[in-house]
């Protein structure tokens, strides 16, 4: 694909995931190219099961221009495609996160802006997210949007274990009765 492009044409691909991540040599240096002789733009991932019924590979759009080098990745992370993501994924649905990541990606340079200004400290909700080039070449080119997703600060609040192991206890208690009235039932059926 490269090779069919004119210096500073633009590229949009849709790859297996792996091919994002893959640790095999051949995996590493695709991206090790495409990160420090080409421009890499954008990731987009995808929903799992987005190529159902033809194909349940996880996959992700890989946006990139020929020639430049790349200094910093938008990825971008969709949830929802427009329908509903089943085995036959033919079904239209509201939730679509495809609109607003596409205006969010022509407008990359203003959310950079809004990237860069953000206080690192602060919980990350947006579904795009930026990764400098530097980032990127310590993770081994791994472009992944997972890999480079902004991590949760959110606190989250955990159920005392004990009181889980009480209610577990409640509902085989309920269960055991209710296997004992049955139990009861079939013998006093047998027993007519």
């Amino acid at each position: 694909m490269i090779n069919q492009l004119k210096e500073g044409g633009r590229c949009g691909v849709v790859v297996p995931e792996g091919v994002l991540f893959g640790s095999t040599g051949a995996h590493r240096e695709l991206r090790r190219r495409l990160v420090e002789n080409n421009t890499v733009e954008a990731v987009l991932s995808l929903p799992g099961g987005v190529f159902n019924p033809y194909s349940g590979v996880k996959t992700s759009v890989l946006v990139f221009r020929k020639g430049g080098k790349t200094r910093q990745v938008m990825f971008l992370h969709a949830d929802n495609d427009g329908f509903k993501l089943d085995a036959n994924h033919d079904q239209p649905v509201e939730e679509d996160d495809l609109p607003a990541l596409i205006e969010a990606f022509r407008e990359r340079d203003a959310m950079f802006d809004d990237w860069c200004r953000h206080d690192a400290d602060a919980e990350w909700t947006d579904k795009w997210w930026f990764a400098e080039a530097d980032t990127i070449r310590e993770a081994d080119f791994n472009l992944s949007a997972n890999r480079h997703r902004p991590q949760s600060r959110e606190k989250v609040e955990h159920r005392d274990p004990l009181e889980i192991l009480e209610e577990l206890r409640t509902i085989e208690t309920e269960i055991l009765g209710e296997i004992d009235g049955l139990a009861e039932a079939v013998r006093e059926a047998v027993t007519e």
